[in-house]
């Protein structure tokens, strides 16, 4: 198996994001008889004990990492290797069982299973979106154009003017990317989405992403495609099990794990 390598080294040294031993663990109720209920949940909370059918899950295993402003960092590995987890430990949605996550500024997480209201139409998404990270009414009206176009929802009709439930999963997307790259982020978690879309819209969104380095802190990057890892980001976490294997420059660790996923 692959070993962890020194840490790559930015030209700016300013950390936004320390991952100091995180340690994430679920708790799932199983077991039968009721165990996994909304009741049976609330009598073990009155009673204060925990069910003899919880399972728990060691998702991420003390992983630790410092990220530096500028930097855009892909996360790969396995399906079920904790780099979705870990990125929702950093965005400060899911706390660490043991260990600590330290950010310098505000996280934001893009995945693309974030919600968008699909009765309302994507005009309307694109506002409420926009006000969602932090935008004033005047920067959503600035940027609007600019949002919709670089979506390309319309490049087939006027599907702005549609409710979001008439888009095909990859229109929705590429909506949602584009409503969070027109806000400059302390720091980008991207969860995939650059899987989504034509090779035209992949290549926009990367363009994309080298600007918000340019203007911003850190984006991380979650994706299973090794050559949007290569083409946008300058240094890669490998983990497997929660385990971080690896951690340095692209091109070495995405050798590495290719090596390693051929035998």
């Amino acid at each position: 198996m692959a070993e962890q390598t020194p840490e790559h080294t930015p030209t700016d040294l300013r950390p936004t994001v320390i991952a100091d031993d995180v340690h994430i663990v679920y708790r799932v109720n199983g077991g039968t008889g009721g165990k996994g209920s909304a009741t049976a949940a609330l009598n073990r909370i009155v009673r204060g004990g925990r069910s003899p059918g919880v399972r728990e899950v060691h998702a991420v295993r003390g992983v630790t990492f410092i990220a530096y402003r500028g930097e855009s960092i892909g996360l790969i590995g396995s399906n079920g290797s904790g780099k979705s987890t870990l990125l929702k430990a950093v965005a400060g949605l899911l706390p660490a069982e043991r260990g600590h996550v330290y950010t310098d500024g505000q996280p934001s997480l893009l995945g693309v299973n974030a919600a968008l209201m699909n009765d309302l139409t994507g005009e309307r998404n694109v506002i409420l979106g926009g006000l969602a990270m932090g935008m004033t009414r005047e920067q959503v009206r600035e940027r609007y154009d600019d949002i919709v176009e670089f979506s390309g929802i319309n490049e087939k009709g006027d599907f702005i003017t549609l409710p979001m439930r008439t888009y095909s999963s990859g229109m929705a997307a590429r909506l949602r990317f584009s409503i969070a790259a027109a806000k400059d982020h302390d720091v980008l978690m991207i969860d995939e989405a650059l899987a989504t879309g034509d090779r035209t819209f992949q290549r926009r969104s990367e363009a994309r992403i080298r600007e918000l380095r340019k203007d911003a802190g850190t984006v991380f990057l979650v994706s299973h495609n090794n050559k949007s890892i290569r083409d946008t980001c300058d240094r890669v976490l490998w983990l497997e099990k929660g385990e971080l294997l690896m951690d340095g420059p692209t091109d070495e660790v995405i050798k590495a794990y290719e090596k390693e996923a051929s035998r």
